[in-house]
């Protein structure tokens, strides 16, 4: 069934196009041959139909319309020239004898170039022919009333400025008369062989004197104008009218006001020809008036990297103009006013004026001193013109408005358009002014950390890049934004405003041409035939009759006796633009015509209203001239002089504003970033279209893919780096925050970086880019390069890091979770997997793991000892041979560590504090690093580290048993305790096995650390086993019995989980709404089964216990050779082979390890009974209770040996304390009556208290 096609463009308005992008670009413009869309094709082509009298002018205005483009391509042609000498090889000596072909090849290559030059000789010869022609023709005295419309003085000055800017140019490329050289001497050598070359050396000869001659087109022009006829009349007609525009502000476009400052010296010094000639001039303007208008603009942009300045043109135009040379007061303006500020010797009071103009017209050119006001007038101007936007809304959407109110509205919005206009030519002046004033004041500071780096510097970086101060590349880059969004605002809303333009430009045109006019012909130019001519003609060609519904212009004629009220025309308004003779035929009147000055004033305004017609029409083609800010790219002229191919993208404006938004850090400015680019689309659009370089553009799109790649980076930078501040900050103490001294330095900035989150469409060179995806691919691979920095750092360290690290992790992590609300990130825990290396399903190491094992093996196990008391392991002062030299830790940026120096310093002061011991926290931080998932595998490294060592010690062991004496028995208490101490001496004879009793002390203690280290891992694991039982224990029911063991609350049979949905399910099943209980099913049967996972992981394993079991399970295997069964049955208390006796003889700092061995292997009574110490603590009590009881006479003859070895005695004495201390915390974990061991499944779940015999083969089986 289809359709209807009402119904389905209904739907299609219901769609909506638009998106969240922000508006962060200017006009997203493609790069198109076609810009000026509005302009009229038929342009003069409709004079012709009414067989008026303005037929020989609209020619004219025609031909120099022609002459006016093709002169802007020549000058196109001399800016964008490039020498071709530079590229000329040179040809080794063994290949002189070709030198002939390779001037053939020169010349050939040059010619092409040098066809260009001699056709802008022959262009100029017919431009300076026609000026002169179009003069003279309106200084006949005829055509002092019909004299040229408006319009004609325009193209007549237009074409003027291009003959100035030619001549500048050819003045000013160096590379032009060097190439011509290089040509001619080429023409001399390959022309020896031609024939009848006399006219090409006289076009040659032509060639060179055009070129090498200053100001030559000038004096063509000069000479051809004074021929015949003298036309100082119309010449100071020009110059008034341009003083006058320039005084009025009547030029609506920033080039028009450009043009007629460039060409007002020239028709000064034109006009002045003899004291006659300037006598009339300034009775006509004051001289003092051109003096203002030149003081006032000292630089006049020309080109994009080339200016002018009036007083300079005056000067250097007085030495090929004689007769302008007695001008003393023009002539006495200074041109240049490079005035050192530090020159304060034998100053003068000229120098002084001068100075103080310095400053006044730099307050003039800079935009800085302007930027305030220029921001308020685009907030007032945004505001008002969306409020006409929308009453023109509005307006559409009432079927029958009232007819004044419409007009109006859009009397409203054509006023708003027009001053949208005038604001953005001024800003857009402002910048190009700004631009050449920086251009002819080159900085002569060049910074000092520079002048270290670099000895020579370029031209252009002393104008561009070290001529901007912070401020004002701030303030250029806020008016560039304020001229793209304006533009913006004003261009998208064409669609909608363009009938109000077009039927507000018909009534002004036939308000005045139907009524004022007609009054006009009736009274003031009754009889004044010719200018009623003109003014019939004018209203003939502009009044439109069909919208007439009062009386047809006959009619109106053959009433001559109507008042004025009844000769008021009504007609409606239509949507109809005038063409270009009828927006453009204008009278100029002047005083001396007899015009009154009622309807002289009326001409004028009408006139100057005209004069924003043909802009507001030509509406996408005005916007893109006014927006248009190329001129901040070019540098050719620069290029030239400095004798490169092309400036390093650091000498780049547009790339300066851009790293200037990067380096400041300017929350204000973070979305004016992409504003710069369009710079490049500008300059892109102006070389394909306006100067038609292809090599230009393939330059501008080089270095914007450059600088696009480098924003790309650096801002990603900046994103990371705030968003890493931002959680370093938030993970601080808020106590620590306020205490802190500097607790200012530590605040993070807020950055306004969302909307750049949303531009999935930059437009660069005709390119869509998505942003946001480039950005996020960038995100992505900086996390990763941090995790693996953070890797690395901790690498370089030792164990006690790892605190460090588990906060670093945890701040990327939090920068990680903080950035993902804008941006669709990869898992932080696949990026830290893929760091580690630890994808695999089968895997079960990391990259951590294996760093934290090698530190414990390399470094922490020898190195390290154990502080019982504090519980925590400190390093030796006194190292092994086992430690290893770390080596410095690479430079990396701030920002991937807490994103600022502040925050660096404050974190790593925080963990310092855990950077000299080994405790709980970093228990904590291993255990929150590894997981689950690799924790397991290092503890059965660490397992597996001490079934080693008891393999390795046993020998070792067994080599001090052979040292010792086959019978050791009790020590005597007679002796006392330096008689005990004598027969220990020569008992324990290890002097020869110094290094075997190292290796077994050495031993022992790596074994006691690891056992403790797993006791320390136990504490911490039951602390996470605690916190997860709270938070799952009431789902499941579960609560702790009396007697230590694990119950449910009630006696029913299910979970309150699991009850919760079946409740619910049974309940949606009885219901008698049709209920889909499908989903109710599925979701009790997920519940059963949480309920079954979460309930297994309740019964949690001891890694202590399980360590204790498998440390048993090893020392098994050496039982023999660790202790020996005694012959009799009963104690044997002689013998010397069991280990408690070898750990009886060594130091008392090993208690963790040979504590262990010898509860494990049955000997703790044992040693109990005859360990050294505990013998000599016990002898040394007898001898104390006996001392007490003596005489003192008889204790003055006895010396005491108690005093004499008290300090050993209480190292006993804390050696049995932690002796106890240690037995007793193993008899509590691991009863040798009850073998109870904990085994650790392949997956990491530990299964509770599995009981295993206590056989080696048992214990092997363990995972």
């Amino acid at each position: 069934m289809s359709v209807p096609v009402e119904e389905a463009i209904a739907a299609l308005s219901t769609f909506s196009l638009e998106d969240d992008q922000p508006d962060l670009q200017g006009l997203t413009v493609l790069l198109s041959t076609e810009r000026c869309a509005t302009s009229s094709p038929i342009e003069y082509g409709d004079v012709s139909a009414y067989r008026l009298s303005l037929g020989e002018d609209t020619k004219s205005i025609n031909q120099l319309n022609t002459l006016i483009q093709e002169g802007k391509e020549m000058a196109s042609v001399l800016y964008t020239y490039r020498s071709c000498v530079k590229a000329l090889p040179q040809l080794p000596d063994s290949m002189k004898h070709k030198q002939a072909d390779l001037y053939l090849e020169t010349y050939q290559v040059l010619d092409l170039e040098m066809s260009r030059l001699r056709e802008i000789q022959q262009w100029q010869a017919s431009a300076v022919s026609k000026l002169a022609a179009d003069l003279q023709r309106f200084s006949r005295p005829e055509r002092l009333i019909n004299g040229p419309t408006i319009t004609h003085f325009w193209s007549i000055l237009k074409l003027l400025d291009v003959l100035v800017q030619l001549d500048h140019l050819k003045n000013a490329k160096a590379s032009i008369p060097n190439d011509f050289s290089w040509y001619k001497r080429t023409f001399t050598q390959v022309s020896i062989q031609w024939q009848d070359i006399d006219s090409m050396r006289e076009e040659l000869d032509n060639l060179q004197i055009f070129l090498s001659t200053r100001w030559v087109i000038l004096m063509n022009l000069h000479a051809e104008m004074f021929r015949t006829n003298a036309i100082e009349d119309i010449l100071q007609v020009l110059v008034a009218f341009c003083v006058e525009s320039l005084e009025l502000e009547f030029a609506l476009l920033f080039p028009e006001r450009h043009t007629l400052l460039r060409v007002l010296p020239v028709l000064v010094v034109l006009s002045t020809s003899s004291e006659k000639d300037s006598e009339s001039l300034y009775k006509r303007v004051k001289i003092n008036r051109l003096i203002s208008i030149f003081k006032n603009n000292p630089v006049i942009p020309a080109f994009s990297d080339l200016h002018l300045s009036p007083a300079s043109i005056l000067k250097e135009l007085s030495m090929y103009f004689p007769n302008f040379s007695s001008q003393t007061r023009l002539l006495a303006l200074q041109p240049h006013m490079n005035f050192l500020l530090g020159r304060y010797r034998n100053i003068l009071l000229d120098d002084v004026v001068y100075f103080l103009n310095l400053i006044t017209f730099q307050r003039h050119y800079l935009i800085v001193n302007h930027i305030e006001a220029i921001r308020a007038e685009h907030d007032d101007f945004s505001v008002r013109f969306a409020s006409a936007v929308n009453q023109i809304l509005l307006l559409r959407s009432m079927d029958n408005a009232d007819v004044e109110w419409s007009r109006e509205v859009k009397g409203i919005m054509y006023d708003m358009v027009v001053e949208g206009f005038q604001i953005l030519s001024r800003w857009t002046g402002r910048v190009w002014d700004q631009c050449a004033w920086k251009f002819s004041r080159p900085c002569k500071d060049v910074p000092s950390e520079m002048q270290e780096n670099v000895t020579t510097f370029l031209d252009y970086e002393k104008v561009v890049r070290w001529n901007y101060s912070e401020d004002e590349r701030k303030a250029l880059l806020d008016i560039i934004s304020y001229i793209k969004s304006i533009g913006s605002m004003i261009q998208r809303c064409d669609t909608l405003i363009a009938d109000a333009l077009w039927e507000t430009i018909h009534v002004e045109v036939q308000d005045f041409v139907q009524d004022k006019l007609d009054i006009m012909l009736h009274t003031t130019f009754r009889k004044k035939k010719d200018l009623s001519r003109i003014l019939s003609d004018m209203r003939t060609l502009s009044a439109d009759w069909m919208a007439n519904t009062n009386k047809p212009e006959v009619e109106l004629l053959s009433l001559p006796n109507e008042t004025e009220e009844t000769k008021r025309s009504t007609f409606y308004p239509r949507p109809v633009a005038p063409t270009a003779a009828q927006k453009t035929w204008r009278l100029f009147a002047s005083n001396s015509s007899g015009i009154s000055v009622d309807d002289l004033k009326q001409l004028e305004t009408f006139f100057y209203k005209l004069s924003f017609f043909l802009h507001i029409l030509d509406f996408t083609a005005t916007i893109g001239t006014l927006t248009d800010l190329s001129f901040l790219w070019f540098r050719e002229f620069y290029l030239e002089n400095s004798r490169v191919i092309q400036f390093p993208v650091e000498c780049s404006l547009p790339w300066m504003l851009v790293d200037h938004v990067i380096m400041s850090q300017d929350a204000s400015l973070v979305e004016s970033i992409l504003m710069p680019l369009d710079i490049y689309n500008d300059s892109a659009q102006h070389a394909l279209t306006i100067f038609k370089q292809r090599f230009l553009y393939d330059e501008i799109e080089a270095e914007a893919d450059l600088c696009f790649d480098q924003l790309v980076f650096k801002m990603s930078e900046n994103i990371f780096a705030n968003y890493k501040s931002w959680a370093a900050r938030n993970l601080l103490d808020q106590s620590f925050l306020s205490a802190v001294d500097n607790g200012d330095n530590l605040f993070v900035q807020p950055m306004r970086f969302t909307e750049i989150y949303k531009l999935r469409r930059v437009k660069l060179l005709g390119r869509t880019i998505d942003l946001r995806r480039l950005i996020t691919q960038r995100m992505n691979k900086l996390f990763r390069e941090n995790i693996d920095i953070l890797f690395d750092h901790f690498e370089n360290q030792d164990l006690c890091a790892i605190v460090e690290l588990q906060q670093l992790l945890s701040i990327l992590e939090l920068s990680h979770r903080l950035l993902s609300r804008d941006l669709n990130l990869d898992s932080f825990t696949l990026m830290l997997n893929e760091m580690q290396e630890n994808l695999s399903l089968v895997s079960y190491s990391s990259r951590l793991s294996s760093q934290i094992w090698t530190e414990m093996h390399n470094d922490f196990l020898p190195n390290f000892i154990l502080c019982n008391t504090t519980q925590r392991f400190v390093r030796s002062s006194r190292g092994t041979s086992h430690s290893n030299q770390k080596s410095d830790a690479p430079f990396v940026k701030s920002y991937f560590y807490c994103g600022s120096e502040e925050l660096n310093k404050a974190h790593r002061s925080l963990s310092g504090l855990y950077s000299e011991f080994f405790g709980i926290p970093h228990m904590s931080a291993i255990v929150k690093l590894l997981g689950p998932r690799s924790l397991p595998w290092l503890i059965r490294a660490l397992l597996d580290h001490i079934s080693n060592k008891i393999t390795a010690i046993v020998p070792k062991v067994n080599g001090l048993q052979e040292a010792l004496p086959k019978s050791i028995g009790l020590l005597p208490f007679d002796g006392g305790i330096s008689g005990c101490q004598k027969i220990i001496h020569d008992q324990l004879a290890w002097g020869s096995k110094s290094e075997l009793k190292m290796d077994v002390l050495h031993g022992l203690k790596e074994i006691g650390s690891v056992l403790y280290w797993m006791g320390l891992l136990d504490i911490v694991l039951r602390e996470a086993d605690t916190v997860q039982f709270m938070q799952t224990a009431p789902w499941l029911g579960l609560i702790p019995g009396s007697d230590e063991q694990i119950k449910q609350a009630q006696d029913a049979r299910d979970s309150p989980l699991i009850h919760l949905f079946k409740t619910a399910t049974s309940a949606i099943k009885e219901s008698k709404k049709n209920t889909d209980a499908s989903y109710f099913v599925t979701m009790s049967k997920q519940a059963e089964a949480a309920d079954l996972l979460y309930r297994n992981s309740m019964n949690s394993g001891n890694v202590l216990e399980y360590s204790l079991a498998f440390t048993s399970a090893a020392l098994d295997k050496h039982y023999n050779k660790l202790s020996a069964n005694p012959k009799t049955g009963f104690m044997d208390i002689t013998t010397s082979k069991d280990f408690y006796r070898i750990f009886s003889g060594l130091q008392f700092v090993m208690a963790w390890g040979g504590c262990c061995i010898m509860y494990l292997l049955g000997q703790q009574l044992h040693f109990e009974l005859f360990d050294f110490s505990y013998q000599f603590l016990n002898v040394a009590e007898v001898e104390s209770v006996t001392i007490s009881q003596q005489t003192p006479s008889e204790r003055s003859k006895i010396p005491n040996s108690i005093q004499a070895h008290e300090h050993l005695l209480e190292a006993m004495r804390k050696a049995r304390r932690l002796n106890n201390h240690v037995f007793s915390m193993l008899r509590a974990r691991c009863p040798l009556e009850d073998k109870i061991a904990c085994a650790i499944k392949q997956s990491g779940a530990p299964l509770h208290r599995v009981k295993f015999a206590n056989t080696i083969s048992a214990f092997e089986t363990l995972p």
